[in-house]
């Protein structure tokens, strides 16, 4: 299974950084990880409804250039559907079984992403109701990613 990470900005904090080998390095077992990051807009203080809607319309250009049409698109999306991260192994587990082969999970820019983008996806997915920062949400589902592999290898991994 190949999956790739596309993420609007980059990860500047070495934390970040280094959470992040140690879970590519960890799913190298498993799976073919590939993080594509793509250039943030900056966004003006106080910057009106046109003005955002403007800077997710081209942050998604530069993600659509990264989308194929052959993977299972995913989008990360407060308003997508949860899972508990048996749930989740099993939506993994399951996908490989209906043979898809490439998985494309999608990270927006601090506005969120352009309806676009939303369209494209075959799936939503939310982690939590919660905001978090980009950088850190794409650590969680590095290791989100690397719970179900073990969870479907039925490998331990704490709880």
């Amino acid at each position: 299974m190949k999956i790739t990470v596309i993420a609007v900005g980059r990860v500047k904090e070495k934390f970040y950084r280094e959470a992040l080998a140690e879970y590519a390095k960890r799913l190298g077992r498993y799976c073919k990880l590939e993080i594509v990051e793509v250039e943030d807009e900056k966004t003006p203080d106080r910057a009106g409804a046109a003005v955002e809607q403007l800077i997710r319309k081209k942050e998604a250009e530069r993600i659509l250039k990264h989308i194929r049409e052959d993977a299972c698109v995913i989008t990360l999306e407060i308003l997508g559907k949860e899972y508990d991260s048996e749930q989740f192994a099993s939506e993994l587990e399951r996908m490989a079984i209906q043979g898809i082969s490439h998985i494309q999970f999608i990270i927006g820019g601090s506005l969120g992403l352009h309806e676009e983008i939303k369209k494209k996806a075959d799936q939503a997915v939310s982690f939590s109701k919660m905001t978090f920062p980009h950088q850190l949400m794409r650590v969680i589902l590095l290791e989100q990613i690397y719970r179900g592999y073990r969870i479907i290898h039925r490998e331990p991994y704490h709880k």
